[in-house]
């Protein structure tokens, strides 16, 4: 395996891609989707493999949860890519146009971004997710996987590759990184004679390494305490539902919630709700002093917070509690503990909810609803590539019009500058 060489191909094959019509691509998507579902008891093998090594490691059961295929979860992966066949292409797409005064037709189009490289942990999906969205937007991508994902990643190239070849589109369209060695990772991240933009997928330490050491533009994302407010206006009974639906639904996302704003009016009331909800779920809290003097009668594990527990991105069955004053209070912890993911406020008023969109730092802010919906298919965006938490270029989850650019196309009759 040469970087080099994957560099290069991957630069022929974006400029194959974007000429690539919509159609021919759309093929390969749905060739793609078809063997991942024939492939499915390899893939589902390869994954059993992953799992026990990564259980004989001692491996969290948030990260095993990350890993972990199924029937189900694989069908949803080949489901998402046919989601990403309905969408409309962005690639050609106008988005807008003038006459000049001198008789230029001014105009701006989509294109693709070029070749991304993506760095990502335990998540296999992830890898399957780039193919497809690059593949739609005429990108073409180089993967990196962790090693915990080693041989159910290694099925699933197979897949992409059986897919590019029925196809009859380069390999170079999409290659993966399979040597283990985090040199590799350095390389990938120095190749920006061939690479146009580097997106992370995993904790803060890869993101830093990434920021560190890339000479390639990098995207960062996908981390980040998601925290949701209950105001004292909000119907206490409906936003029991929400809370668990945010904490419990699927705990080792980077959407679920870490930490809890109560209003302090409304505290001694709800938290003890609120108690009986997570004991029923095994969810354990941590409270700051005030909060933890109304959990302790309860029947849920509770703990007092101490430093860096609202730092934390817990990725599991706890939950930071927190009382606050008001949204203003609200808002200010949001800014000190890194809330740039999701991030909601459960209210019946309009001026508290107003004030929270706006004040709200976040990728994505949320009214009456679980931070569980910061998703690409969930938005309609067909599957997401990353959830970008900067502010530059693209911010929440990246589908397709986040993997493009623009050119500038001027169009006139024999036109020259006076």
């Amino acid at each position: 395996m040469n970087l080099e060489q994957m560099g290069r191909a991957a630069r022929d094959a974006a400029f194959i891609l974007a000429e690539t019509p919509t159609a021919a691509k759309n093929a390969a998507l749905l060739a793609m989707a078809e063997a991942l579902e024939a492939g499915a008891d390899a893939i589902l093998a390869a994954n059993e493999k992953d799992l026990q090594a990564a259980r004989e490691s001692g491996i969290g059961e948030a990260m095993l949860d990350r890993l972990m295929l199924n029937p189900a979860r694989l069908k949803a992966i080949a489901d998402d890519v046919r989601n990403v066949v309905r969408l409309p292409d962005p690639v050609g797409a106008e988005l807008d146009s003038r006459v000049l005064e001198n008789g230029m037709r001014l105009s701006r189009r989509r294109v693709p971004l070029g070749v991304v490289g993506v760095i990502y942990e335990a998540r296999p999906n992830v890898t399957i997710d780039i193919a497809a969205l690059c593949l739609k937007t005429g990108n073409a991508s180089i993967l990196r996987g962790g090693r915990e994902t080693f041989h159910t990643n290694q099925e699933l190239v197979k897949v992409i590759r059986q897919a590019l070849a029925v196809s009859r589109l380069p390999e170079g369209c999409v290659q993966y990184i399979g040597e283990p060695g985090r040199e590799w990772v350095s390389g990938l991240l120095r190749l920006d004679r061939y690479v146009d933009m580097i997106i992370p997928r995993g904790g803060p330490g890869l993101h830093q390494l990434c920021k560190e050491q890339s000479t390639i533009p990098v995207i960062i994302g996908g981390f980040g305490i998601s925290h949701t407010f209950v105001d004292e206006s909000a119907d206490l009974v409906r936003a029991i539902e929400v809370v668990d639906n945010a904490k419990t639904h699927r705990p080792s996302a980077c959407n679920a919630l870490d930490t809890l704003l109560v209003h302090e009016a409304v505290a001694a009331q709800w938290l003890p709700r609120l108690s009986e909800r997570m004991a029923a779920k095994g969810v354990e809290l941590v409270a700051d002093r005030a909060a933890l003097a109304l959990l302790q009668s309860g029947p849920a594990r509770v703990r007092e917070a101490g430093e860096g527990d609202f730092d934390t991105e817990w990725l599991g069955l706890t939950l930071g509690v927190k009382l606050v004053s008001d949204v203003g209070e609200a808002l200010a912890h949001l800014r000190a503990y890194n809330a740039s993911h999701s991030d909601a406020i459960l209210t019946n008023s309009l001026a508290s909810a107003e004030r929270f969109i706006n004040g709200a730092p976040s990728a994505a802010v949320y009214v009456n609803a679980s931070t569980r919906f910061t998703d690409g298919a969930q938005f309609g965006l067909g599957a997401e590539v990353a959830v970008s938490t900067q502010k530059l270029h693209a911010r929440g989850p990246m589908g397709l019009e986040e993997l493009t650019s623009y050119k500038w196309i001027g169009q006139a009759d024999y036109l020259i500058r006076s």
